[in-house]
């Protein structure tokens, strides 16, 4: 949620965007709250054949089948066993003017930070260059670095119509 910078009295509070933080091994990453639809606990999906290994499955959540991603695998991670701290992290995204809903499974839910803009370090701020376009920076909150995905690039132009198909 962007809030503006608001004035109170003599202070002037500045503008942050709220995120939710999320754990993936071992590390803090961000997504924008404004595209969380819900989080829910890992639950079984239904597996399609023929499709990438990070693509664990569907889930139909009110009648809506949703594409279901793992981010460990999506990222070339090790993958773990699901226990009882993974979740499934539903985002409605707009992609080319359309919503499209699909789940994130991560290892655990962090927290909701609200990071302001200073804390923020776009990766164009740093030498390293992500292959992921996802990752637009890191923030530091508390002394801890938070890597910050903009979800609607973790999937490129054909993975995103290969996921609407099958949604």
């Amino acid at each position: 949620m962007s809030m503006a910078a608001e004035k109170t009295g003599s202070i002037i509070d500045e503008a942050y965007d709220q995120y939710l933080t999320f754990s993936l091994a071992g590390e803090e990453y961000g997504v924008d709250i404004l595209g969380v639809q819900e989080v829910k606990v890992w639950t079984r999906v239904t597996v399609l054949p023929n499709t990438p290994g990070y693509i664990k499955g569907v889930l139909d959540l009110r009648g809506s089948i949703v594409p279901i991603i793992d981010l460990r695998a999506r990222f070339g991670m090790e993958s773990v066993d699901y226990d009882s701290t993974t979740v499934i992290i539903v985002l409605k995204l707009k992609i080319d003017l359309r919503d499209r809903i699909i789940g994130l499974v991560v290892d655990s839910v962090s927290d909701v930070l609200d990071i302001r803009h200073s804390e923020m370090r776009t990766t164009d701020q740093f030498d390293i260059r992500s292959r992921s376009e996802a990752i637009t920076g890191v923030a530091t909150v508390n002394s801890k670095l938070v890597i910050m995905l903009n979800a609607a690039k973790l999937m490129d132009d054909s993975e995103m119509e290969m996921l609407e198909s099958i949604g």
